[in-house]
């Protein structure tokens, strides 16, 4: 049966690959933006914000921009979950012997292969532009290990948008606010010098966490219980979504 689950999903991935393969443009778009925004904090506005420390500006923002590239990204998996869905997709895959799981699996490992490179691609810009850091390979693989969970998660709250969605247009729009999120954390600017009532969400919402992990990984300092907390709102956001999806996928298929 697990044999039988894992073919399939590798089909239906390879299925959904193919179709990016043939459009790169959707990786392109993606990390177009978050490479424009670090641009501009660089080189435009980088100069007249204070961190409050030594480190160049592009090292405190990459972190950011990573988790935005991924919010940018997983916008697409639920943009092609619901032109599947609208094509008839399901209900011809509903006729063939396939595990029903497989068809949801195929479009978030997609994601994550694509989310991959995309980020990737930024993180080499930003070395172009000057990022630098002295991370062990066991730091390297716990920043990989985060965002492929920070992955994992947004992709399926995507998974339940495409399914949910009326209308291509509502498909997409949901990753609207997982995008500015980061604006309003310790993504850009300490949290410290924002008012109270923006400061204190700022320091209790997940992004933060991760944002502050990741740069702690980078920066060879110690990770604190930032990372913990970062975890268990990643694990969290992950389990709940996927429960929703599954729920969600199972009454439109039944």
């Amino acid at each position: 049966m697990t044999t039988h689950v894992l073919g399939d999903t590798g089909v239906l991935t390879g299925r959904s690959l193919r179709h990016i393969l043939r459009s790169p443009d959707t990786i392109i778009t993606t990390a177009v933006t978050p490479i424009a925004l670090m641009l501009l904090f660089v080189y435009v506005l980088g100069g007249a914000i204070n961190t409050g420390s030594s480190e160049s500006y592009v090292n405190y923002l990459l972190p950011g921009i990573l988790l935005i590239t991924i919010a940018s990204g997983v916008a697409y998996t639920s943009y092609r979950l619901f032109l599947d869905l609208q094509g008839g997709i399901f209900e011809r895959f509903q006729s063939m012997p396939i595990a029903r799981s497989s068809v949801l699996w195929g479009h978030v490992l997609t994601s994550l292969v694509a989310n991959i490179v995309s980020v990737a691609i930024v993180i080499g810009v930003a070395l172009i532009m000057g990022f630098r850091t002295g991370a062990s390979v066991g730091a390297w693989l716990a920043v990989a290990g985060i965002l492929i969970l920070f992955t994992l998660a947004l992709t399926w709250l995507a998974v339940i948008a495409g399914l949910s969605a009326k209308t291509v247009d509502g498909a997409s729009a949901f990753s609207y606010p997982l995008i500015f999120l980061p604006f309003i954390s310790s993504a850009f600017v300490p949290t410290d010098s924002m008012p109270g009532p923006v400061a204190w969400f700022a320091e209790n919402q997940p992004v933060t966490s991760i944002v502050n992990t990741i740069r702690a990984l980078f920066a060879e300092q110690p990770v604190g219980s930032d990372i913990w907390v970062a975890l268990a709102w990643l694990v969290g956001i992950l389990v709940i979504a996927y429960a929703f999806a599954i729920a969600i996928y199972r009454r439109k298929i039944s």
